[in-house]
C-alpha cells in the first residue's frame, strides 16, 4: 500500500494516527498491519470508503458492535458473490468469442471459406453479457 493511501486512510479515519520513528516514518504494529491488510482487501473488492468508515467506527466501539459489523460484511460478501457471477458470465462470453476467432484463423490458414461469425455457431444467448452494477 502506498504512503499516499496510508495518509488518506489516516485522514478519513480508517486508521488511527501511529507513532513515528526518528526518521519520520510511521511505525505500525502487527495489529495495525493486519487492519491495513483488511482495508486493502475491502477496497480491492470495491467496498465504498463510507462503508469502510462505518465499519471502522463500529470496530472502535468494541465487541458490542459485532452484529452490525457482521451484517456489513455479509452484505458486502453478497455483493462480491453477485460480481463473481457477472465476471463468470463475461468470462464465458470472452471464451466463446476467442474460440470463434480461433476457428476463423484456422480456416484462413488452411484456405477454407471465411464464414460469418453467425455460421461459426455463435448463439444469441452466448452474445449477451450483463455487467450491470450489483449495488
Amino acid at each position: 500500500m502506498t504512503a499516499h493511501t496510508l495518509r488518506y486512510y489516516e485522514r478519513v479515519g480508517l486508521i488511527q494516527p501511529v507513532g513515528r520513528a526518528s526518521n519520520g516514518h510511521r511505525r505500525y504494529s502487527d495489529a495495525d498491519e493486519c487492519w491495513i491488510q483488511f482495508l486493502h482487501c475491502m477496497r480491492a473488492t470495491n467496498m465504498p470508503i463510507r462503508e469502510m468508515q462505518r465499519y471502522a467506527e463500529l470496530r472502535e466501539q468494541g465487541d458490542s458492535t459485532s452484529l452490525e459489523r457482521r451484517k456489513i460484511l455479509e452484505d458486502h460478501q453478497q455483493e462480491i458473490a453477485a460480481q463473481i457471477v457477472q465476471l463468470q458470465q463475461a468470462h464465458a462470453v470472452l471464451t466463446h468469442k476467442i474460440a470463434n476467432y480461433r476457428k476463423i484463423e484456422q480456416r484462413i490458414r488452411i484456405g477454407g471459406p471465411i464464414l460469418p461469425e453467425s455460421e461459426l455457431g455463435e448463439q444469441e444467448e452466448d452474445c449477451t453479457c450483463s455487467l450491470a452494477s450489483a449495488s
